[in-house]
Formats: C-alpha cells, structure tokens, sequence
C-alpha cells in the first residue's frame, strides 16, 4: 500500500519533468512500487525494469526499454532523513533525443574543428615553405645526415675552420681553430666580441677572399684562406680556413741561418782568396809597409771571420747573417755597415729569434734605403751585448715612415709597399712577436731624421750566452746610457 501523499510526490515531480524536458521522472517506495509516472494509469504499479540495484543504494547508469520506449536512464535510491533507503528515482530521456542532441553537438565540433584547422593548416603550409628555404630544400633525414657528416669531418680535420652567417655571427668553430686562435669563440658571438686578431676580423667583417695569406696570431703564424659561401642566391656568410705556420717558419729560419751561414762561407772563401792573391802580389813586388797595412784593415774587418781579439761580433750565426745580407744589399746598390759602437763578443744563446729579428729589421731597411731618394743609398746595424740581454738598432737612408703610418707600421698586413704582387706586412709584426715572446721588445726609434730616414730599435732578454760570473755591460753601452 503507498504511503505518503501521492498526488504531492506525482505534482513535483512532473513539475520538474516539465523543467528539465525529460521524458519521465519515477519515484517509487521500497517495493518498486510507482509514486509518480507521466501515464498515470501507472501510479501503483510496480516499475517495469529491475529497481533491486538502486534500492540496495548503487547508482545506475544505463539505457533500457520501458513502457515509454527506449531510453536512457539513471537510477539513484531515495533515502529518508535517518539515511534509510525508502525508495528510488528514475530519471529517463528519449534515445531519439540524445542521438538528436549528439548528432547536433558533433556538426558543431565538427564547424569549430574546422574553423580552427584552416588557419592552422595554412600555417603549416607557409611555415614548411619557410623551413624547406632556409634549408635549401633539405628534407629531416638529409639534414640529420648533414650534421652528422658536418660535425665528423670538422672535428677530425687538421686545418682550423671558422665561419660567421651573413649578419657577423660565429657559427662554426672546430677543435683546430679554437686551438690555434687559443680560444673557442660560442656560436651566435658578434664579430666585436668574439675575441679574434684584429688582421682576422678586418677579413671576415669586410667579407674579403684571402688566399695562402699570412697573419699573425698570438704566438703563431697562420696562414689563412677565406671564401664568401653562396648557395644559389642565399647568402650563407663567410669562412675561414686556418693552418699553422709557426713549426714551418722555424724550420725556415733555421734554414735561413744554414743558408745564411753557407754563403758566408762561400762568399768568404772566394774573397780570403782574392786577399790572399794580392797579399802575395804585395809581397812579392817587394811592398812590405803596404802588406802590413792591407793585413791590419783585414784585422779591423767588422764582418771578419777569424777569431782574434778584435772580433767585435763573436757569434758565428751572427756574423753569417750580416755577411749574407751584405751580399744581397750589395746587389740592391745599398752599403750595408756596421756601426762602430757595435760589440758583442759573446755567442747568441737564442740564434733563431736574433736571426728572425734583425733579418726582418734589415731586410725592410735595405728596401727603404733602395726606395729613398738619398744617394748613396746605406743602411746602418748596430749590435750591443749588455749582458745577457742584446740591443739591436737598424737605420737607413730611406724616406722614412711616413707620418700617417707611424702607428700602424707593427700592425699585421700593413704594409707601405706599392708592390702587391707579394705578401707584405708580416715582417715587423712577427719581429715584434717574436721579441714579446722573450719579454723584450720591437720599437721605432726615430721614423726619420736628418741625413737618415727610419730608424728601429729591438731588445731581446738573454739572447746571449753570457759565461757565469760575467754579465758588465760594454763601456760602449755604459756611455750610451
């Protein structure tokens, strides 16, 4: 028998059925029995599918078939204040309506599915167009086997490789090229703060091609090839190739003092035959006083060989050197002489960088003095021991060094010289290098002067192999100081 009032329980809750626009809500008491139902033919009756799930107080979710047809329905059970379960509520809608609803709720993400692939297809579109031209053309395996082939061969070269992108950028710099430059410049660093020679940057800044050209780095001479690299009409940047020289410049120079000290020799040999012929003239003509003269000039030779107290220059390698470019200045029409405070009885202790230093020194003087305008043409060494440490100073007849080049004469690659058909501006800043090595230094003393033109001065910290115990500088130096 129902209990309660079922015309208050059927009012509320077709009043909510009427709000919500379900097809029916059904309360029942414990038995199943209806309290309320849209047919109310059917207010009494048992409900006809199985109510024992809800009223053992599980909520049900599913779709049936019931007296209004198929639907789906949720089932929860209906508890009284003390929690008591004295019933249940059926709340049904028609399956035709949810498939309805369905149907018009998937057209609409259907639209705003669209609505937002097109803009983001055409993105795509326009973004992959971007990406195949910035890789020229290159699809993600070729790219994954160009890094890859990239990064093998650049790491396993000898030769140092730099490149920056067409903005300035650093973007490659191998293992070889961080070891020369003595740093590794990171990848994306601007030109200015990439820390590179000035002669190097100059080159990659101006986008110039250099081929086999010399450049000093620090303590090392490369020799640097640079290339614009173009793909098409893409401007891909610059590179740089590096290869060090400085192993082979030593070996060159110490091929220099050999040939330098061999044609000294050579040269000596011809001339001591020559003297010795017109000794014997001398003598057998009966000119005594005239041969004891010709012997004491060959005695006081600056450039004598011979090892008698008055040698004022007792390294071998020294005097072989200044003897050779004697010879060759001499070809040029220029006098090569020494000065006559000159004195430095002991060997050289470091024979190579002495040999690199007034070679380059003398070279560029005899070619200012064969170039200037004074006749007759001359360039004038001087060479001091002051006890291990050896002063040099090379002048000439030259111009001199013109005023606007006065602070730029020890740059590497400047140079005053018309003749571009070979490499100039080496010489001075590997003669600086070379003394700033051993904590001395290349300066120029005068850049011109009365009856003269350029005069450079060099010190070179214990370039002498000075006997223990000794070390007094010459009463020649003293004076000068």
């Amino acid at each position: 028998m129902l209990r309660g009032d079922p015309a208050l329980v059927r009012a509320a809750a077709e009043a909510a059925r009427a709000r919500t626009g379900t097809l029916f809500i059904v309360v029942t008491d414990a038995r199943g029995i209806r309290f309320s139902h849209p047919d109310r033919s059917r207010i009494g009756q048992p409900v006809s599918t199985d109510p024992s799930e809800a009223l053992r107080g599980r909520e049900v979710a599913l779709t049936e078939r019931g007296t209004l047809g198929y639907s789906a329905r949720g089932k929860v059970p209906l508890r009284a204040a003390d929690g008591r379960i004295v019933g249940e509520v059926s709340v049904g809608i028609d399956a035709a309506e949810v498939s309805g609803r369905s149907g018009a709720l998937l057209r609409l993400a259907a639209l705003f599915l669209v609505l937002a692939l097109l803009p983001g297809g055409a993105g795509t579109v326009l973004l992959a167009r971007r990406l195949r031209r910035q890789t020229l053309g290159l699809e993600p395996v070729d790219l994954t086997d160009l890094v890859r082939e990239r990064e093998a061969v650049l790491h396993c070269v000898d030769e140092g490789v730099l490149a920056v992108d067409r903005d300035g950028r650093v973007t490659v710099c191998n293992d070889a090229a961080a070891r020369l430059l003595g740093h590794a410049p990171a990848p994306g660093t601007p030109l200015a703060d990439a820390g590179l020679p000035p002669r190097l940057r100059a080159t990659l800044a101006e986008r110039r091609a250099e081929r086999a050209a010399q450049m000093v780095a620090g303590e090392r001479v490369l020799v640097v090839t640079a290339r614009p690299v173009a793909h098409g009409a893409h401007d891909l940047g610059h590179v740089l190739t590096l290869r060090d020289r400085t192993e082979l410049d030593q070996l060159t120079r110490e091929l220099g003092v050999v040939r330098a000290l061999s044609d000294a020799l050579r040269a000596q040999t011809h001339e001591y035959t020559n003297r010795l012929h017109a000794l014997a003239g001398l003598l057998r003509l009966g000119h005594v006083e005239e041969a004891l003269a010709y012997l004491h000039d060959l005695a006081h030779d600056p450039l004598a060989t011979e090892d008698g107290a008055d040698t004022r220059l007792g390294d071998p390698y020294l005097r072989g050197l200044l003897a050779a470019k004697t010879a060759v200045a001499s070809e040029h029409g220029v006098r090569l002489r020494l000065a006559p405070e000159s004195y430095l009885p002991e060997p050289l202790a470091e024979p190579l960088d002495v040999v690199t230093v007034l070679g380059n020194l003398t070279d560029n003087a005899v070619t200012a003095a064969r170039r200037g305008r004074r006749r007759p043409a001359w360039v004038e060494v001087s060479v001091l021991g002051a006890g291990a440490d050896l002063h040099l100073a090379v002048a000439d007849s030259g111009d001199g060094v013109p005023a606007g080049a006065r602070d730029r004469v020890f740059e590497d690659g400047f140079s005053t010289s018309a003749d571009r058909d070979r490499p100039h501006g080496i010489g001075l800043a590997l003669a600086r290098q070379v003394a700033r090595a051993r904590g001395g230094d290349v300066t120029l003393d005068r850049a011109s002067g009365p009856g003269c033109g350029a005069t450079f001065a060099a010190r070179l910290p214990g370039a002498v192999a000075v006997p223990p115990g000794t070390g007094r500088a010459p009463a020649a130096l003293e004076e000068a100081r």
